[in-house]
């Protein structure tokens, strides 16, 4: 039989076992679940509990896709897709020319242009609307070219087109008419900047200025053209106004004209003046 003081030694052992046990690093404690959002508060008072969080989400980021998405799911991509191309032009000038006045409008810009696309424009005008005699239509374009560079170089007028009176009624669908010819009109002048590539920032502040309030009513003559009939008003009214806007719309073509010819001027002035330091 052990002693007293034997027992009392094994039990100091067993107190030590106990001691060590407890001293040994305890197993890592369970993930805490994400925090729940706060209920959504609706309208009348009433809250609604807010949704579970998606499979796999991150600790602290409510929805968030899991590390290890599966293979299958295809990655947001960044950044707006454009998800029509459109041919070159046809936002500014749907389908080409399809007027005498369109014609000219798209000339104008283009013997304005930076960089003189007149040729350019007689080939896209075969290329929206190829003609039956090419040979003819080239001749008769080249004819309506010419005087245009002509003007361009000396005094550039206004060249309103002569509407028609129209001895009818003034009727909505007649305003709608008027706003779609002089829409693409501006639209033909600007198509021909585009194809002599304009930079605006080669132009001055006045130029630029006007050639942005050119865009600017372009689009609300747009916005005329997509409009519903009002039930009473007094058309007559309208068409003053519309022409008072083709004034206005022509000032603001010259002035860009008139901006381009002054920078073709002094563009011309550093080439001559470049050349003449290389014969020196």
């Amino acid at each position: 039989m052990p002693t007293g003081s034997a027992k009392k030694h094994k039990s100091d052992k067993d107190k030590d076992k106990h001691k060590k046990k407890a001293a040994a690093p305890a197993a890592p404690a369970k993930a805490m679940p994400p925090p729940m959002p706060p209920p959504v508060q609706k309208k009348g008072g009433k809250s609604e509990p807010p949704a579970p969080p998606k499979p796999g989400a991150k600790p602290g980021v409510p929805g968030a896709p899991a590390a290890g998405a599966p293979a299958g799911k295809k990655k947001e991509r960044k950044g707006r897709r454009r998800e029509v191309d459109f041919a070159a032009g046809e936002l500014l000038l749907p389908g080409g020319p399809h007027t005498v006045e369109e014609v000219q409008y798209l000339m104008r810009g283009a013997v304005a242009a930076e960089r003189p696309a007149g040729e350019v424009a007689i080939e896209e005008i075969f290329v929206k609307r190829p003609p039956e005699n090419p040979d003819a239509s080239r001749v008769e374009l080249t004819k309506v070219l010419e005087p245009l560079k002509k003007r361009f170089e000396t005094v550039i007028e206004p060249m309103l087109p002569a509407r028609a009176a129209g001895g009818g009624r003034r009727t909505f669908a007649s305003v709608i008419d008027r706003a779609r010819y002089r829409r693409r009109e501006i639209g033909a002048f600007m198509r021909g900047l585009d194809l002599g590539r304009t930079e605006t920032s080669h132009m001055d502040s006045h130029g630029e200025d006007s050639l942005q309030k050119l865009m600017e009513w372009a689009a609300r003559l747009e916005n005329l053209v997509e409009s519903d009939e009002p039930e009473q008003a007094d058309y007559a009214q309208f068409h003053r106004g519309l022409d008072q806007l083709e004034n206005t719309t022509e000032a603001l073509i010259i002035d860009v004209e008139q901006t381009l010819r002054r920078l073709r001027d002094r563009n011309r002035t550093k080439m001559e003046k470049a050349a003449a330091e290389q014969q020196q």
